[in-house]
């Protein structure tokens, strides 16, 4: 499969995320909504790691990796708190296109300290988004 495929099913996969999540939020604590979530999501990845025989590069996962992965999910774990309590506060039809306010975050983060290229083709179709996130939050 390509990236793209992968890409499009990461955004499918999102937007059950949101759909879902509002309703599990609906009668309990958001906190507690997302605690229960990452344990899905801990035992559903650890359960690809092994189906996939990936285990075996964990004694290759070298102390910077992981540092990076430590700050990587400190980060999921506070846009998934945000993420769950913004739901219960808010229409997911709200929410969510704010929440995706961090596409162009991640675009102009990944040219500041990843050097990646920053197209005008890119730029203009980013702009659009934040404008159209904007727009849907009334």
């Amino acid at each position: 499969m390509t990236w793209f495929a992968y890409a499009l099913i990461s955004a499918l996969a999102a937007a059950g995320t949101a759909i879902l999540a509002k309703l599990g939020v609906e009668h309990i604590p958001s906190t507690l909504a997302t605690a229960i979530r990452t344990v899905v999501v801990l035992i559903f990845a650890w359960a690809m790691v092994f189906a996939l025989r990936e285990h075996q590069a964990i004694p290759n996962v070298s102390r910077r990796t992981l540092v990076f992965l430590t700050l990587s999910g400190i980060a999921t774990g506070v846009s998934w708190l945000a993420y769950f309590r913004a739901l219960q506060m808010a229409p997911a039809s709200l929410v969510a296109p704010i929440d995706k306010l961090s596409l162009p975050l991640t675009i102009v983060l990944a040219a500041v300290f990843l050097r990646e290229p920053l197209s005008w083709r890119l730029a203009a179709g980013v702009t659009l988004m934040v404008v159209g996130a904007l727009i849907a939050r009334g």
